[in-house]
């Protein structure tokens, strides 16, 4: 959730189907409109564009960016979502929308607010507290967060969702994916039906406050007696579908580390990594929303402020197995059972491999060199990141090789990925072939904790 929203203008979010439609059908007229006034230009400069250079325009980008972060709910969580987890495969001009609608957030106005919570909580809902502050704290996709106190002194804080949001998963999803075709970034011949029908059933767990709430709970006793980790309390008298309540806990963004000592950032970071291979090989469930607003840090104790556990979901016995394997390799430094154990597992698409082994090769050869020097791992450290960069662009370009992984891999890729970048944002320095191999050797394979096999 992005932070320091007062100053956020209000505005009302569309909530009917009919509503919503109408503004991506606003949208499409508009870079329609944006992408012939841009034909013209070009063409009478002799130019001939190709489809693509019309609609990443500057001025389409405002337009797509401000429209998506209007709408909220799942067109704005599609594109941050997108905008994290491939911002550096991307066009730089899409690049630039996305990361506009990640960091921007509009908020309710007071009477849309009044009427959700009036729904949920009854017309008497603010006698419930002592103070109750309409500007939220913190607003993103779906919901907005505001502090509260009860009667009795206890502090809350109170997501709230947008309303509607529930309701338009599916055609917002639908909307987004048609942009993304209309941009040209993907190849017809790319089956994206299973990532689409997936991403509908997360969001849509995502957008059920009690499933989270419960998730909150569950994660606080996994993790309970553990002083690296502080897991907000759930209120249930308050929380329903469509509100979560929950304590409220001190804490600062956890980017404000990057100016800490570096034995704290490490300390941070070693915490953050340990959990992960934790939730991948001991729990068997995983909170794979990696994004920075999800992460608080207190500088007393350390501590770091676990949030947001909706898009928590179990990782099925043959995902863990497969990055057992394949983290067994990267540990033996056998870069070809590396590359095998990827294409087996579904990590990379043989035709790829097939036709582009060198590139390959040398992207597991980068990463390997920096895994290879003794002493920890320094995220900071990024030189080997444009030559996987330079030869993952060679494999992009090559759209008829094209490969979709497994989408319970890709959630706990996305996981992984913004876990590493928030390692390299800190630039700390952490032990993760020390901690790879302990939660390796700590756990057994094949054992599924959650009855299913």
């Amino acid at each position: 959730m992005s932070k320091g929203d007062g100053d956020r203008p209000d505005r009302s979010i569309p909530q009917g189907r009919l509503s919503r439609l109408g503004h991506f059908g606003r949208l499409a007229g508009g870079v329609a409109g944006g992408m012939a006034a841009e034909g013209v230009r070009r063409i009478a400069a002799g130019e001939r564009p190709r489809l693509s250079d019309l609609l990443l325009t500057p001025g389409n980008a405002k337009r797509i960016a401000d429209r998506l972060s209007h709408l909220r709910g799942a067109a704005l969580k599609l594109g941050q979502m997108i905008s994290m987890d491939a911002g550096d495969l991307l066009p730089p001009e899409l690049s630039t929308i996305l990361a506009t609608v990640r960091n921007q957030a509009y908020r309710m106005p007071p009477h849309q607010l009044d009427a959700v919570l009036k729904k949920e909580w009854g017309a008497d809902w603010r006698r419930r507290f002592a103070r109750f502050d309409a500007t939220p704290i913190a607003a993103a996709s779906i919901g907005q967060v505001h502090r509260a106190i009860l009667s009795d002194g206890q502090v809350l804080a109170i997501k709230v969702q947008y309303p509607g949001v529930r309701a338009s998963i599916d055609a917002d999803v639908d909307n987004v994916a048609t942009l993304l075709r209309l941009s040209n970034l993907l190849p017809p011949t790319l089956d994206v039906s299973p990532l689409l029908a997936e991403a509908k059933r997360q969001l849509a767990e995502e957008a059920d406050y009690l499933r989270e709430g419960e998730q909150m709970r569950a994660y606080g006793e996994r993790l309970a007696g553990d002083a690296r980790y502080i897991v907000p309390a759930l209120h249930p008298d308050l929380t329903t579908s469509q509100v979560l309540a929950m304590q409220f806990v001190e804490g600062r963004p956890i980017e404000t580390l990057a100016d800490a000592a570096q034995s704290l950032r490490d300390g941070a970071m070693t915490a953050l990594v340990d959990l992960l291979l934790r939730e991948l090989f001991a729990f068997g469930v995983m909170q794979t929303d990696p994004n920075f607003a999800n992460f608080r840090w207190q500088p007393d104790s350390g501590a770091i402020v676990l949030l947001d556990f909706g898009a928590t979901r179990v990782v099925p016995v043959q995902t863990i197995e497969s990055y057992r394997a394949l983290l067994a390799a990267g540990l033996a430094h056998d870069r070809d059972r590396i590359r095998d154990i990827a294409v087996e597992t579904g990590f990379l698409g043989a035709d790829a491999v097939a036709a582009h082994r060198p590139a390959v090769d040398r992207i597991i050869a980068a990463i390997d060199n920096v895994l290879c020097r003794p002493g920890p791992f320094d995220f900071g450290d990024r030189a080997f990141v444009p030559v996987v960069q330079a030869e993952a662009a060679s494999l992009a370009g090559d759209r008829t090789t094209w490969h979709i992984p497994d989408v319970e891999t890709l959630f706990v890729q996305r996981k992984i990925s913004g876990t590493a970048l928030l390692g390299a944002r800190l630039k700390a320095r952490v032990d993760v072939v020390g901690l790879a191999q302990a939660a390796i050797a700590s756990s057994r394979p094949l054992v599924d904790q959650r009855g299913s096999a």
